[in-house]
């Protein structure tokens, strides 16, 4: 017998009862749900610190990002580009780690100290003591306005040195991020160029807390945003003021990085630090705003220059409920990880 039987009038047509409309459509479901292996659509406000930046300043007001979440149904290794998609414990990995291991790179890890920030240095320069690059030539880089709160000088392993930077104070989020890629590539010219191979810039309010290896050398290195990992191409909150010059075309843009971790090559790092930096004051002096400060334009450099390795989520992580599931969290947002808490949590871990 059919599984649905039709109902026949008297003239012998076919109807179909209200119950069977309401099975049908019930089996549609389920069939596009298991080909498609998607999850239901939420509207969620990024919790992104400079969104809030932005807003808290008098910027353009944020609108929710609506998107429906993928759930892939496996662990790309490569771009569609055909660079690696670096995923700590894969064979790729294994393999790139022995192969960068014996050549003896010396590589710096910048990160910018202003303000309230200088809170978060030690255990930054902590973990990655630990975790970062173990084994490998490192050069600690502190941009500060405050060389003061390295005191007591910080006790490091071999191979390691730390060297401060004194820059100019820049209080607020917003004059900070205007700021920080003209910083970076000053730095890079004078002294970072003529002392490492490689140089990584990261935010200091993040924790290592697992490893991360050789496996991340490349000669322009990007990460993926973890709350916007697997999510559909019109959720990247790129800008689209067409007058920016971070705008991304809606026909752009393969993936969303974050500013959280990138680096490279120190030549190829002083191109986007450079490239960056005079796309922010050309919009500065139109008076505009990108809606992702500094990140905007670091994603609208990536579009026009690809990255040659990308990160995994895995070297860029925070627990909120967009973020991607992980199989390890290697580098993890102290402050995102703070504006993703509700005020309860926020008080109980005095972010």
């Amino acid at each position: 017998m059919a599984l649905f039987p039709f109902c026949k009038t008297p003239a012998g047509a076919v109807r179909v009862t209200r119950l069977q409309l309401v099975l049908y459509g019930f089996l549609l479901s389920l069939i596009i749900y298991f080909l498609h292996g998607r999850k239901i659509g939420v509207s969620v406000k990024s919790p992104h610190p400079y969104f809030h930046a932005v807003e808290m300043a008098g910027g353009r007001g944020m609108t929710d990002m609506a998107a429906v979440k993928a759930a892939p149904a496996q662990t790309p290794v490569e771009t569609p580009w055909g660079a690696p998609l670096v995923w700590g414990d894969t064979r790729s990995s294994a393999w790139r780690r022995t192969k960068y291991a014996q050549q003896g790179i010396r590589t710096g890890l910048l990160a910018l100290v202003v303000g309230t920030y200088a809170q978060y240095i030690r255990r930054f320069l902590s973990s990655a003591e630990t975790y970062f690059l173990p084994g490998q030539m490192v050069t600690y880089y502190i941009l500060t306005d405050n060389p003061r709160s390295l005191d007591p000088s910080i006790e490091l392993g071999p191979e390691r040195e730390l060297k401060v930077v004194p820059i100019a104070e820049l209080p607020g989020w917003g004059r900070l991020a205007q700021r920080r890629m003209t910083l970076l590539a000053d730095a890079i010219r004078n002294p970072i160029g003529s002392e490492v191979e490689y140089i990584f810039c990261a935010d200091v309010d993040q924790e290592f807390v697992a490893p991360v290896g050789e496996e991340i050398f490349g000669d322009l290195v990007a990460t993926l945003h973890p709350e916007l990992y697997g999510m559909p191409r019109n959720a990247f909150p790129y800008e689209v003021e067409e007058v920016s010059s971070a705008c991304v075309e809606e026909d752009e843009g393969d993936y969303y990085y974050t500013s959280e971790l990138y680096g490279g090559l120190v030549s190829e790092m002083y191109k986007l630090a450079r490239a960056c930096s005079l796309l922010i004051l050309q919009d500065q002096a139109n008076g505009l705003t990108a809606r992702g400060l500094e990140e905007s334009y670091l994603n609208r450099y990536l579009i026009d220059h690809r990255p040659t390795c990308v990160l995994s989520p895995e070297y860029s992580w925070w627990d909120s409920d967009l973020s991607a599931d992980v199989p390890v969290q290697r580098l993890v947002s102290l402050g995102r990880q703070c504006e993703a808490f509700d005020k309860e949590k926020r008080e109980q871990y005095r972010c």
